[in-house]
Parts: structure tokens; C-alpha cells; sequence
């Protein structure tokens, strides 16, 4: 009888693991995130720009897990970077994390000032959300895009960048 309740305990202690990995959300400059880019040279990374408050956001958000599935294999990573303060974090972010399951890598922009990340991630970023950064290394590609995806669109844009 001992036997059977340690295997439930280990069960639920990796799946608990396994919820919680999901949800660890880093700080993440943007100094750190090319040095993460550079690493990649025949990745292609898809990069999101989100907030808790944006309603587009949220939507989207479920399309980029969708694609992480699809992409499996692939030289790919999608990583999910929040714009919130960090002040909200604990309150706002992983709430969000959470009711959406997400599972991609998912970090806390931790830049002091909008303006100066705005333009170093793209001239043409108005500093609307969402937005989507496509970065191919090996064909030297660099695509942005303001604009909220459907799943169809976002696979497509993939399909073309990679």
C-alpha cells in the first residue's frame, strides 16, 4: 500500500514541475536577447512583443504556442517577451501565463526606457502591441511586423522567413 502512494506523490510532483516550467518568466534585456540571437546562427527566431492589457495580445498568444507544436524539430525558437512593468509581474504577467498555459519561453522586458528599446527592435516600430520580430540568421533577415496574427498568418510568415 506504501509503494502505490510514493508513485502518486512522484506523479504529481513532475507534473506540478512540469505546470511550473511553463510559467518561469525571466528579466531579459535587450542587450541579453541579441547575445541570445547571436548564438543561433541557423535558427530562425520569432520573437513576440506583448502586454497583459493588450486584448490583441491575448488573443494571439495561443497562436504562438500553436506554432512552437508545429514547428517542432525545426531550427526554430519562439520567445515570448512582455513589455509590462516589472512591477506588474507578479500580478498581471503570470496570471496571464497561467490562464493561458503557455509553454514557450516567455520573459520581462527590462529596458528603463520605451523609446530606446522601441527603436532598437525596429524603425518602424510605432510602439503599438502587438508586434512580432522575425530574425533569420543565416539569410541575414530581419522582419517586423505591428500587426496581430491569425494562426494561419503567423505559419505563413514563418514559412517565409525561415
Amino acid at each position: 500500500m506504501r509503494l502505490p502512494v510514493k508513485i502518486l506523490f512522484i506523479i504529481c510532483f513532475f507534473l506540478l514541475a512540469q505546470a511550473a516550467k511553463g510559467q518561469n518568466i525571466k528579466l531579459l534585456s535587450l542587450d541579453q536577447l541579441d547575445k541570445r540571437i547571436e548564438k543561433g546562427r541557423d535558427t530562425v527566431y520569432v520573437i513576440n512583443f506583448w502586454a497583459s492589457w493588450c486584448a490583441p495580445c491575448l488573443q494571439e498568444l495561443p497562436h504562438f504556442e500553436k506554432l512552437n507544436g508545429a514547428l517542432k524539430g525545426q531550427r526554430a525558437k519562439i520567445l515570448l517577451v512582455s513589455v509590462d512593468f516589472k512591477s506588474k509581474l507578479k500580478t498581471a504577467v503570470i496570471p496571464v501565463v497561467k490562464r493561458l498555459k503557455l509553454k514557450n519561453e516567455i520573459f520581462l522586458l527590462n529596458e528603463q526606457s520605451q523609446q530606446t528599446y522601441i527603436e532598437r527592435v525596429s524603425k518602424d516600430w510605432s510602439g503599438a502591441l502587438p508586434a512580432t520580430l522575425f530574425i533569420n540568421r543565416k539569410k541575414n533577415t530581419r522582419n517586423f511586423f505591428e500587426k496581430e496574427f491569425t494562426y494561419k498568418e503567423l505559419l505563413d510568415t514563418y514559412n517565409l522567413n525561415k
